[in-house]
């Protein structure tokens, strides 16, 4: 299929939400295309032959506190059928002569919904029992249904969790099918695609592989390009785009920050300069990180200096280069969704991350990130469809600022030096015992607390180590994993017994959400 001509597509208006990106996700697993537009740039004006379909995604916003959003009414009256999510939902109601206003009890979890009718939009989405679980995020809801709208599922909370309008092709679910935990929440979506819009299947990963080549053409040019390769997945995939797209115009720059994974250095030469053949400068810049990162203690500053020590190093060898006009780096969309919005419109920050939040706020390169609307699983498909090893694509994510996130508290040698032995000592374990593909990540860090032991009749007082292992989809919620304590307690008695520096080991139990995947 040429991506030259313009594609049927489902358009999704962001109004914040921290799930707009999944709603994406879910459309490109059935197969079609959909754009995504901020609510503050949508005009009515917009709105093509070709948009087969229209969400309005949920967001952090208030209904009744109109100042706070805009949105263009006229988008709803074009005769294109409208599904709105949450703050989609109260808005479309709203806009149609509803009412909303705060709920006496918030709904935030697993809620269970009740089939009133039969509709379009719920086919072979309810049990047998014509109940389902969904997952519920709200504070507000609609109290008052607009005139032609019929109910289609309660909760107990939610007394129009699914409301339809069948002539006008409106439809309001107050939960999120979009999100893992809601039951059968993709089949929802499905039918809003295919049954009500009639939309035909266009999209493949091969088809992203091409778009996105395409697109870095057009944003490069003829210009150079340095892209930020730390060997992880996610830089991987961009440099072999990079290559794909424009070829010598692209130069790898690997910085070696003194907090990498033990040997990770001399894996990443050897793959990308000797068997990719990728033009890669590698910079050891152990001392200057370790400098600047001195005395800090401050996550957020961690970041922020790590962040902007980085693209002064990138912009040092871009001159050395000469005529570079772009930086290339592996956001994800996960990324970004901590550290802010991707559309511009309203969303909660959550930490700055070092090729987000931590980037200055004056900068010589423009950025290319070319994965930042991808989820990680959605990186590892396409970085087979770029013909990347398996060993690389399978790799664990690792963040950019390295071990230095894993430290809480001040980063010195002698403990980046402890934490890079228990790290290869957990992962290698992992791989040995046939545990490293069940998980999505895995790591060890160093919690800035001593602890009192006993070795060979002798008192110890050292390190405490934690080890994190977590499942996922797509690194926006997670569970740990569960091992059997035969291995916990195998691997605390190799990190024990074979690091100086740390007398205790222990297992983090919590999920995401409350906690994050990294501990700073």
């Amino acid at each position: 299929m040429s991506l030259d001509k313009e594609l049927n597509k489902i358009l999704i208006v962001d109004f914040g939400s921290q799930f707009t990106q999944l709603i994406a996700r879910r459309i490109r697993e059935l197969g079609v295309f959909s754009e995504i537009v901020s609510h503050k740039k949508i005009k009515s004006t917009n709105i093509t032959k070709y948009t087969k379909g229209i969400i309005l995604s949920g967001g952090p916003l208030n209904v009744y506190e109109i100042k706070k959003y805009s949105f263009d009414k006229k988008i709803i009256e074009k005769g294109i059928p409208v599904l709105g999510i949450c703050f989609g939902h109260q808005i479309l109601s709203k806009l149609n002569g509803g009412r909303v206003k705060q709920s006496k009890h918030r709904e935030f979890g697993l809620a269970n919904i009740r089939e009133k009718k039969d509709s379009l939009l719920t086919k072979n989405f309810f049990k047998s029992r014509k109940n389902s679980k969904v997952w519920m995020s709200h504070a507000d809801q609609v109290s008052k249904m607009p005139k032609n709208f019929s109910v289609i599922a309660s909760s107990n909370n939610s007394k129009f969790a699914i409301v339809e309008n069948k002539k006008r092709n409106f439809y309001g679910v107050q939960f999120h099918p979009e999100v893992t935990h809601t039951e059968n929440g993709k089949k929802l979506i499905s039918n809003f695609i295919f049954l009500i819009c009639k939309i035909k299947k266009n999209w493949s990963s091969k088809d992203q592989r091409m778009k996105l080549i395409k697109d870095l053409r057009n944003q490069v040019g003829k210009d150079k390009v340095i892209c930020a390769l730390s060997g992880g997945v996610d830089s991987s995939v961009v440099a072999q785009l990079l290559n794909k797209a424009i070829g010598k115009k692209l130069f790898c720059i690997f910085v070696n920050t003194g907090m990498l994974r033990k040997n990770e250095e001399k894996q990443v030469v050897q793959t990308f300069k000797k068997k990719l053949k990728i033009n890669l400068i590698y910079v050891n810049a152990e001392k200057e990180f370790i400098k600047k990162l001195s005395n800090v203690s401050d996550p957020e500053k961690k970041r922020k200096i790590i962040g902007n020590l980085f693209i002064k190093i990138f912009e040092r060898y871009a001159r050395k280069i000469k005529d570079v006009k772009f930086l290339a780096q592996g956001t994800l969309y996960p990324d970004l969704i901590e550290s802010k919005s991707v559309t511009g419109s309203q969303t909660s920050k959550i930490k700055s991350h070092h090729n987000v939040g931590g980037l200055p706020k004056r900068m010589k390169l423009k950025l290319v990130e070319p994965l930042k609307f991808l989820f990680k699983d959605e990186v590892r498909k396409l970085g087979l469809e770029l013909n990347l090893s398996k060993e690389i694509i399978s790799r664990h994510p690792f963040p950019g600022p390295g071990l230095a996130i894993r430290m809480p508290g001040i980063i010195t040698k002698q403990k980046i030096s402890i934490l890079k032995e228990a790290d290869y000592y957990f992962i290698k374990a992992l791989r040995e015992n046939g545990l490293y593909d069940k998980i999505w990540q895995a790591y060890a860090a160093l919690l800035p607390v001593k602890t009192v032991g006993v070795m060979g009749d002798n008192r110890t007082y050292e390190y405490l180590c934690l080890l994190r292992a977590i499942t996922s989809e797509d690194g926006m919620t997670a569970d740990f994993y569960e091992f059997k304590k035969s291995f916990t307690q195998m691997i605390s008695n190799k990190i024990v017994n074979s690091i100086r520096g740390i007398n205790r080991v222990v297992y983090d139990i919590t999920s995401k959400p409350p906690s994050t995947i990294e501990l700073e």
